[in-house]
């Protein structure tokens, strides 16, 4: 099966993951074309541990301006027909691609796939009693190239939560298809420090402003293209 894709991964100060990150991308039973880290302007050294390794791993480096702007210069250099995007702290399953590609070959209806994850702590040996979730989220999508252009930007929300929502709800608001597989795939890491762990009235104030902006939209799409919404 020969498939290009290449990964995204926005990181800030993911020094003691990113390892472990890549090499689950890099352990794919069907691998990336390149996998892309974008160092969101970290303090630690997480730039220094990404320089260190081997294999179709690039670093591209921004000051800090969130995960949504992270992922959307990194998307901006993919040349590869699909792509993948995956947290820093977060790891994959090796058959999760494989999976993925095979469902979006099954429904060609299908622009961007999704999958199950499990929840863990600190480390993968105490994800068996993890929490289960539908993860419509950066760690287990896998898009076209050409739609995820479309879409534009992720955009950051105050509180720095709530980017993946707003991209996805554009998603859907311009009629893209997204799918599930349900299997457990990946593995998405909950610890204190993480964007998500726990809740915060600082971060979640992000999720108020993305149901603002989908409001927006759709006022706007029902007054129709030649018709101005009152802001």
């Amino acid at each position: 099966m020969l498939i290009q894709y290449s990964v995204v991964i926005p990181a800030f100060n993911a020094a003691s993951t990113i390892l472990e990150a890549v090499e689950s991308v890099m352990s794919q039973t069907l691998p990336p074309a390149e996998v892309i880290v974008v160092d969101d302007g970290s303090t630690d050294n997480t730039a220094s541990v990404v320089s260190a390794m081997t294999g179709p791993v690039r670093l591209i480096r921004q000051t800090n301006r969130g995960p949504g702007a992270a992922t959307t210069a990194g998307v901006a250099t993919v040349a590869t027909p699909l792509l993948a995007t995956l947290d820093a702290d977060d790891l994959w399953l090796p058959e999760k691609i494989r999976r993925q590609v095979e469902h979006l070959a099954n429904d060609p209806s299908i622009s961007a796939v999704f999958t199950l994850a499990r929840t863990f702590g600190g480390i993968p040996v105490d994800s068996a009693g993890g929490l289960v979730q539908r993860l419509w989220t950066r760690t287990t999508m896998l898009i076209d190239t050409a739609m995820a252009r479309s879409v534009g930007e992720m955009v950051d929300p105050p509180g720095g939560r709530g980017e993946m929502v707003d991209w996805l709800g554009r998603c859907r608001d311009m009629g893209y298809c997204l799918g599930m597989v349900e299997e457990v795939l990946a593995l998405r890491r909950i610890r204190p420090g993480s964007l998500a762990y726990g809740r915060d009235e600082q971060r979640d104030k992000g999720y108020l402003h993305v149901a603002r902006r989908a409001l927006q939209r759709k006022r706007q799409l029902a007054a129709g293209p030649h018709e101005e919404v009152a802001r």
